[in-house]
């Protein structure tokens, strides 16, 4: 494996930053995961437009998105895969100990994996901690990570790929690495991004294509949802057949079946929506 890392391709096992590098003592950074096809990357503008935002969030500088493609570019030729994830990593780069960010400048790493396409259906559990709809990381996708972590081995322990959070308000807010949308009345619906959800870049192209309502959302609305999915950059539009212990036997119901062929359709009209 080749990889990116502040301005050079190089080998895996040579592909190093410093152990004080702020993103890995203290989580400060930012992250994208992008899928590609053939080394063609899907939705790259907008995941960099949210890269920028989420770099301006922690006040760390905007990166430099000529670099980020070109890197991008490199690590794609270099990693020849049919379905790939592709992680772009920007952090505060070398510091001192504690949460104060040094002057060395931010640290750009870019690496290319190789993916699976998803089942076409999944289960999910609940789980009792909450997503803080009032953080200051709210909107951020960050690389701190670590309470997804724990979600989603509980998720694994069940059985399930996905764990689903409430806000602190107790209304439904987002998985661990998800989207989620329901099925009411045979309308579409998916917590807005004032629940604290991220506002992911296939749940935005979902909301636009299938015309799904940002709707302030009860946790128990799992309950008895008619259908419920999840969206993701690897798992474009997924059905739900189980949710806890709720099984959903017919997943993936009529309305999903169609929000996944409308998706797959006009993904594959447009690489960069």
């Amino acid at each position: 494996m080749r990889i990116w890392v502040n301005g050079e391709l190089r080998d895996a096992d040579d592909a190093r930053l410093s152990v004080l590098d702020h993103g890995l003592t203290v989580g400060d950074g930012v992250f994208e995961t992008v899928r590609t096809t053939h080394g063609r990357p899907f939705a790259l503008t907008r995941h960099l437009d949210r890269l920028t935002r989420s770099a301006r969030g922690l006040g760390l500088p905007d990166p430099d998105l000529d670099e980020v493609r070109r890197a991008a570019a490199a690590v794609a030729e270099a990693n020849p895969t049919a379905l790939g994830r592709l992680r772009i990593t920007y952090t505060g780069g070398l510091s001192p100990l504690g949460s104060d960010r040094g002057d060395a400048g931010p640290s750009l790493v870019v690496a290319l994996g190789g993916a699976v396409r998803r089942p076409d259906t999944t289960a999910v559990i609940t789980v009792p901690w909450t997503r803080n709809e009032r953080s200051a990381l709210v909107g951020l996708k960050t690389t701190s990570y670590a309470e997804n972590v724990v979600a989603l081995a509980r998720a694994h322990e069940r059985g399930a790929s996905e764990a689903l959070f409430a806000n602190t308000a107790g209304r439904l807010c987002e998985g661990t690495g998800s989207n989620v949308f329901v099925v009411l009345d045979g309308q579409i619906h998916t917590p807005p991004v004032a629940s604290g959800c991220l506002a992911g870049i296939t749940r935005a192209l979902a909301v636009e294509w299938t015309g799904a309502q940002e709707t302030d959302l009860p946790m128990d609305v799992l309950e008895h949802a008619e259908e419920i999915f999840l969206t993701s950059t690897l798992r474009d539009v997924q059905a739900v057949h189980r949710a806890d212990a709720r099984e959903l036997s017919a997943a993936p119901g009529p309305v999903t079946a169609k929000a996944m062929r409308i998706f797959d359709e006009r993904a594959g009209d447009d690489l960069d929506p």
